[in-house]
């Protein structure tokens, strides 16, 4: 049944029993058309229906039989009892659609409700007059059932027929006439005191404000009902719901370091982007004549190159009894082989590229270009500055810089997104908006991270201190190298960095960087010379990165 009907696109919930069913149906209006089995456990399909049909709201559910036997009194107590059809085993597919067909013609749902547009001319209403009028019964209707449960527990007669009379007089101004049969069926009940009955019928109230929920929104589908992305998507919204309301409900920071941490420690891997671990499994497990293609692909992106080097250092570790980690992902590349690619190939961690694309202030290929040129000038740096033995240290460290970043991504990516938004609304720094939300900084979790997982230690320094140069306690040149660049790629607009705070642009020698890197450079150092020359190439480099963003983009 289940494989008909999502064939032709519909919607399908399964239950066991007649309890559950009926559960189900009270709970979800929803529901366009039952199909029940004659035998079912701990009841039958007749007793499933016999209590439909005895309800105010669900007597109007369409229901169709299905049987295997030819119970002739069962099939004629079924036709008494005004099913839509029965149909005989085995499913066949046009039987099935045409049943559906039939139940969705005329909404069983809307019979209990007024034609809108035609109501309205009859009555001199607007739309959405109509729409107030039965979204004030819906409200009124919550606090009355409440009312209505005390007087009579009170057996307070007078009271429980004046609220009875308001809330009819409320319903069919409105148009609800199924709400106005329920409530004067509870009227009856009240009239002829049959106190326990009148209780017993006020326990289906529930299904009286399900009913004009649904005719507020016909859109509304219950969660059994919905498809795995659709699940995704309302767990996704209240997720967002808790990040975004935190500063208006005094609820900063959401998460703390210690908790944090505890979440990190779970995680199986590096945080690697979706996309960038589909071209890496597609190049490792197909049978390649060459590793250098992922070599390249691995030392372009900054949650593959923690994840190799990280992958390659734990096997040196167990193959060499050494101890110290790779900071060449070429060589972790090399280090680790074709086989032991593919296999991680298969493991890798990801993390959704949809939620770093929050245009049009903040996208993957703004950041990336972002990344990519960090890296560059921290290499042209060092080059410039003559720290040869540096280059690669500071290329790779300009790569891992902002890794803390991937991380809270795949803990919490509407954390990310909302201390983004609150970085730009209240134009502070987003370290600052981050340590609001979290009581942290990414720095601090990619510190916490690159530690735990043995990565080199000038790359935890960097991903550590970046934000804080003159805060670090070890590596401190390389930390200024890239603090550095990184403030020259902000300067220079070479892509974005997620920060819409600008600080205001000191001197390069006042800088808490130079302070640090100036006791390298020999007394007669030219600074002018350099920061014209890095200016310089930095404005190439952001043309050329941009020309690498559109080629990728037409490919």
């Amino acid at each position: 049944m289940h494989g008909i009907l999502v064939r032709a696109g519909h919607r399908m919930a399964a239950v066991a029993t007649q309890q559950e069913a009926w559960a189900f149906v009270s709970k979800h209006v929803r529901v366009d058309l039952v199909i029940t089995e004659l035998k079912l456990s701990g009841g039958s399909g007749l007793s499933l229906l016999q209590r439909l049909r005895g309800d105010n709201f669900l007597r109007l559910l369409p229901v169709v039989v299905y049987t295997g036997s030819g119970d002739r009194e069962a099939i004629k107590m079924a036709l008494a009892l005004k099913v839509q059809n029965i149909l005989v085993k085995p499913y066949h597919d046009d039987a099935i659609y045409a049943e559906i067909a039939k139940a969705v013609a005329d909404p069983w749902q809307n019979r209990h409700f007024e034609e809108g547009k035609s109501f309205c001319r009859q009555m001199g209403y607007k739309p959405e007059e109509l729409q107030r009028m039965l979204q004030e019964l819906r409200t009124q209707l919550g606090q009355e059932w409440i009312a209505l449960g005390r007087h009579a527990e009170a057996r307070a007669l007078g009271a429980v027929l004046d609220r009875l009379r308001a809330s009819i007089g409320l319903a069919e101004t409105a148009g609800a006439w199924g709400v106005v049969d329920f409530l004067t069926e509870l009227q009856r009940l009240a009239e002829r005191e049959d106190w326990p009955g009148f209780q017993e019928k006020l326990g289906g109230s529930g299904i009286a404000d399900w009913m004009i929920a649904r005719h507020l929104d016909p859109g509304l589908m219950p969660e059994p009902f919905l498809l795995a992305q659709e699940k995704d998507a309302r767990v996704e919204e209240q997720e967002r719901a808790v990040w975004f309301n935190a500063p208006a409900e005094g609820r900063c920071p959401v998460r703390d370091l210690p908790r944090l941490q505890l979440e990190l420690d779970a995680l199986p891997g590096c945080p690697v982007l979706d996309s960038a671990a589909a071209a890496f499994a597609m190049n490792a497990t197909g049978q390649p004549s060459s590793l250098n293609p992922l070599m390249d692909l691995v030392a372009r992106d900054t949650g593959l190159t923690a994840q190799v080097l990280i992958s390659a250092s734990q096997l040196k570790r167990q193959e060499d009894f050494d101890p110290t980690p790779l900071e060449d992902p070429r060589l972790a590349v090399g280090r680790l082989g074709e086989v032991r690619l593919a296999a991680l190939a298969g493991s890798l961690v990801t993390v959704e590229e949809r939620h770093l694309h929050l245009p049009p202030h903040f996208t993957w290929a703004q950041y990336w270009n972002f990344q990519m040129g960090v890296a560059r000038v921290a290499r042209f740096t060092c080059h410039y500055l003559e720290l040869y033995s540096m280059e690669l240290q500071a290329r790779m460290g300009g790569l891992l810089h902002d890794f803390g970043k991937l991380l809270l991504l795949k803990l919490h990516p509407c954390a990310f997104q909302a201390a983004l938004a609150y970085s730009r609304e209240h134009r502070v720094p987003l370290s600052k908006a981050e340590q609001l939300f979290l009581g942290c900084t990414t720095y601090d979790l990619a510190g916490y991270f690159g530690e735990k997982h043995n990565l080199p230690a000038p790359y935890v320094s960097v991903m550590r201190w970046v934000d804080q140069p003159e805060a670090a306690t070890s590596h401190c040149q390389l930390v200024a190298i890239i603090s550095l660049a990184r403030d020259l790629c902000r300067q220079n607009e070479i892509g974005f960095s997620g920060d819409a705070h600008k600080e205001e642009i000191r001197p390069l020698e006042e800088t808490a960087e130079w302070q640090i890197l100036r006791e390298c450079v020999y007394p007669s150092f030219d600074l002018k010379k350099f920061e014209e020359q890095v200016h310089q190439d930095c404005r190439s480099l952001s043309l050329e990165l941009q020309g690498q963003q559109q080629t990728h983009a037409v490919s």
